[in-house]
């Protein structure tokens, strides 16, 4: 299954609000700049390894369950396309 960055940004995007967090809040957290974080979110960047496991820090949980959901929101959006 190819990376995709729009299922990427809706797993961030929905952790994010989870944890009750603003992209300022996470991209502070994560370190990196809000526009960047918001461009990820909406499918626009890909993230590189070392952004996804700032993020899934700043959010809590391990970097292996950032790609796990991304790979169950992947899939889900293959089925309603198909």
């Amino acid at each position: 299954m190819p990376y995709n960055r729009k299922a990427f940004g809706v797993v961030v995007s929905k952790l994010r609000v989870q944890k009750g967090l603003t992209q300022e809040s996470l991209s502070g957290l994560a370190g990196i700049a809000r526009s960047h974080l918001a461009a990820l979110e909406n499918g626009v960047k890909i993230a590189k390894l070392d952004t996804v496991w700032r993020l899934a820090d700043a959010l809590g949980v391990p970097p292996s369950e950032l790609v796990r959901k991304t790979e169950q929101e992947s899939r889900k959006e293959e089925g309603e396309h198909a």
